[in-house]
């Protein structure tokens, strides 16, 4: 009886319980830098806003920007992929001890976030990543 029909012919309640597989691949290093780019409120911005609210002003270079995507892809290789979702605990990773001292800096200051700062961030969990793969 199904032979004759297409999936968008039946009633939607039944469209629903048809399987579909879908294989995808994982996200690039060039989507991730979209991702921290092209969408109006990204979380670079949500960032930059949030720091805005003490009086900092939060810049990130574009070589940061690619560096965090290199790194967030490059963990989702090793360790576990979880999509654009490591851009987050990426990102939550450099600002940590930015958002803490954001309080104490004057008003007007500006915190500027270059490749070199998310390196010295992120080395660490690089390290430790290399470890989790031999723990049970």
């Amino acid at each position: 009886a199904f032979h004759a029909v297409k999936p968008s012919d039946m009633l939607p309640e039944l469209q629903g319980r048809l399987p579909i597989r879908v294989e995808l691949n994982g996200l690039t290093e060039e989507d991730l830098y979209k991702i921290l780019t092209e969408p109006v409120a990204n979380l670079l911005r949500q960032q930059t806003e949030l720091l805005s609210t003490e009086g900092v002003t939060l810049q990130f270079e574009d070589d940061a920007i690619r560096e965090i995507a290199r790194m967030a892809a490059l963990l989702n290789r090793t360790v576990e992929n979880i999509g654009a979702r490591r851009l987050h605990t990426v990102i939550e990773r450099i600002m940590e001890s930015i958002s803490f001292e954001a309080a104490e800096m004057e008003d007007g200051s500006e915190t500027v976030v270059d490749k070199a700062l998310v390196k010295e961030r992120l080395s660490e969990v690089m390290v430790s990543s290399d470890l989790s793969r031999y723990i049970l």
